[in-house]
């Protein structure tokens, strides 16, 4: 299986438009130790042929052009790119969907309560169902695993398992709506893999570590995990006012409660932080933050990376 990073950044990117922290200032004045990253997105492919998208990030068709993989090979319309996975309804997770509109055949997968999100409360989302066929919405259940098939139904030999890691839907769906949904299919971590028992662990949105957590992120090869906030109240500090990291499903990496002391356990994965908010000093390759994670074994997910499995 070989898994393309297209996006490392949280919602906004990083530097955010509309955001002046000491991040996002010195990475545009060039003064910056790190590097400028685009939302958070992820590729998989069986074959290096066939693509699916984990999530559709805003940013999509920016990292589809950075991607020579995911460019068109045959005909005049083609893309390689045959569906897609959604762990949750965020505008950040799934408005790339929008830019995939060209009556390309896809198949998207996603829990119900999802899809009823996107399908039935919002007006712009049937313009992926403008002729039959388009779009393939697939329903699937958290913790039981399913083939990832192509439009056509062609199976691509890659399993997805979700494990509910949330509760919380985004702000946008009505409270009248959220009261026919299942709490827990609103946050989702994703593992994939082959039946070699390769697998890939996509977890990038993280309220609570728990012992279950703990042992499908042992299991795992390779480990992408919530790297959004480096503390709790990071967002009030910089902003003097705001959510906790915790209040917006986000375990922060510091402190003793954080994921870099809670997963200090985990030996078998590659361990990689990934869906990295604009304000996290971890950024800083010149900090004492990014030392502090490297140190710990952990790497800082950059776009374009690439790693097979």
């Amino acid at each position: 299986m070989r898994v393309k990073i297209l996006g490392s950044a949280a919602g906004g990117g990083f530097p955010q438009w509309n955001c002046a922290c000491p991040n996002c200032r010195a990475v545009r004045a060039g003064t910056f130790r790190g590097k400028a990253r685009s939302q958070a997105q992820i590729a998989i492919s069986a074959d290096s042929r066939s693509w699916f998208l984990l999530g559709a990030s805003p940013d999509l068709r920016g990292q589809i052009e950075a991607t020579a993989e995911l460019h068109p090979r045959e005909g005049v319309r083609q893309s390689p790119i045959v569906g897609a996975v959604l762990a949750n309804a965020d505008v950040d997770h799934v408005l790339g969907l929008l830019l995939l509109r060209e009556l390309q055949p896809l198949r998207v997968y996603a829990a119900e309560s999802v899809r009823r999100i996107l399908t039935e409360d919002n007006s712009m989302f049937a313009m992926l169902q403008r002729v039959p066929a388009q779009v393939t919405w697939t329903s699937f259940p958290p913790r039981t695993e399913f083939s990832l098939q192509n439009p056509a139904g062609e199976d691509s030999g890659l399993r997805c398992r979700a494990l509910s890691l949330g509760t919380h839907y985004p702000a946008y769906v009505s409270a009248s709506r959220q009261d026919e949904l299942k709490l827990g299919e609103a946050s989702l971590g994703l593992i994939v893999g082959l039946s070699s028992g390769k697998r890939l662990a996509y977890m990038p949105a993280v309220p609570q570590i728990d012992e279950a957590l703990l042992k499908e992120s042992e299991a795992a090869d390779v480990l992408l995990f919530d790297g959004t906030f480096w503390s709790d109240d990071e967002l009030i500090r910089i902003q003097g006012s705001g959510q906790t990291a915790r209040q917006m499903g986000h375990v922060p990496v510091s402190s003793a409660e954080g994921s870099l002391v809670q997963l200090a356990g985990l030996h078998h994965p590659r361990k990689i932080y990934v869906h990295i908010n604009n304000t996290n000093p971890m950024l800083n390759e010149a900090g004492p933050e990014y030392r502090q994670v490297r140190e710990a074994g952990w790497e800082i997910a950059e776009d374009g990376w690439q790693f097979d499995l």
